[in-house]
């Protein structure tokens, strides 16, 4: 459609995605789509992180087709990408995120997560959640009904429970219990050192278990973003995660601070991330790719303009290589008003990719490095 068109005269027309949907990241080819109407300029579109277009939980959709669906079915954008990331929080074979996600250092699976409505301009958050699986949906009702934006631990707790959530004592799963236990039994669980020391043990038992297979690299920081916009240009998205693997009980990450781990912005577009939260807290990454969309850049010279922030960030020697580059890495998903859409990251690689579904149907694309390519 041409911009010049006035919206009323624009037919909600559509044909069916033509051929198979492209092969996603688990190899299984995606169902077609039905294709949708770009009016005002917007083209519809859902993004997310990898595990976005991989866990169905046992369905027949991912996390960016069924928020796809629901937003050309004319859902509003929030309620669809929520309902798209609650798929990966229900799925126990995502331990990065919800029901089953990597607990922390005490074996308790604790939860965050965020969302922001675009066209309303509210936001809500909770951070150390505990019993429920699926927080984003928590953190909405944060927004709609609270006069504030993140609730914690055992208030968020009490929260969830007077809004009608299910609290269960423990959201481990065999699966996670397991893997918990035998990163305790490679630790010593007999002394506590200096929390530097810990952690720093810590961090490199779990990417140990990491380079053994046991544990997938993208779930030992855990989370998913998922951002769309419809066809009116309204921008919506949604971050929720388990946290870092092992973590320090009480600790928390990006996802539920906005700026940090998620930022929307009507205007301009929507920007969340996965990977070393504390990277993203100290340079407020998200809300700086979102300032740069509104600047005129693209998703993709945004996301690296905040990757650039990183780099120059990151001085101390405990988070560098050899190299002197960053020891970790931190992964943007980009999505401007218009539909445009861009995963960038520190490092990419063969194996790293972010999730998009537009009329064309769901995809899992590569995820381009700012450093080049890391295994």
């Amino acid at each position: 459609m041409t911009k010049d068109l006035n919206r009323r005269e624009v037919l909600a027309a559509g044909t069916a995605a033509a051929g198979a949907a492209l092969v996603g990241s688990s190899g299984a080819k995606a169902r077609p789509v039905a294709a949708a109407i770009q009016r005002g300029g917007s083209k519809p579109t859902v993004i997310a992180s990898g595990n976005g277009n991989i866990y169905k939980n046992g369905g027949d959709e991912t996390c960016v087709e069924r928020a796809f669906r629901m937003i050309t079915e004319g859902a509003d954008v929030l309620d669809a990408v929520i309902a798209g990331v609650n798929i990966v929080e229900l799925d126990p074979e995502d331990t990065s995120v919800g029901f089953g996600g990597l607990p922390d250092a005490d074996g308790v699976v604790t939860l965050d997560s965020c969302c922001m409505h675009g066209p309303k301009k509210r936001a809500g958050g909770v951070a150390c959640l505990k019993g429920v699986r699926m927080p984003s949906l928590v953190a909405q009702k944060v927004a709609d009904v609270t006069d504030h934006h993140l609730l914690v631990d055992e208030g968020a707790q009490r929260f969830a429970r007077n809004m009608g959530f299910d609290i269960e004592d423990d959201l481990n799963t065999d699966r996670s219990r397991a893997l918990w236990l035998e990163w305790k039994r490679r630790t010593d669980s007999r002394h506590y050192p200096r929390p530097e020391d810990r952690a720093d043990a810590g961090r490199k038992v779990g990417l140990a278990m990491v380079a053994e297979g046991k544990i997938d690299p993208d779930h030992f920081y855990g989370t998913i973003n998922c951002n769309g916009v419809n066809a009116e240009g309204d921008v919506c998205g949604v971050t929720t995660t388990s946290g870092l693997a092992w973590k320090i009980p009480g600790r928390v990450g990006d996802s539920p601070i906005l700026g940090a781990g998620l930022y929307v912005d009507n205007a301009a577009g929507a920007a969340g991330s996965t990977g070393r939260g504390e990277a993203n807290i100290y340079n407020l990454a998200s809300y700086l790719i979102v300032e740069k969309l509104r600047e005129g850049l693209s998703p993709k010279d945004a996301g690296m303009a905040a990757l650039n922030r990183i780099v120059d960030n990151t001085i101390d020697p405990r988070l560098l290589g050899e190299d002197g580059k960053p020891n970790f890495n931190v992964n943007f998903y980009v999505l401007d008003k218009s539909g445009a859409h861009a995963g960038v990251a520190l490092y990419g690689g063969p194996r790293r990719t972010y999730a998009v579904c537009t009329e064309n149907g769901a995809e899992s694309l590569p995820i381009e490095g700012l450093l080049g390519d890391r295994s």
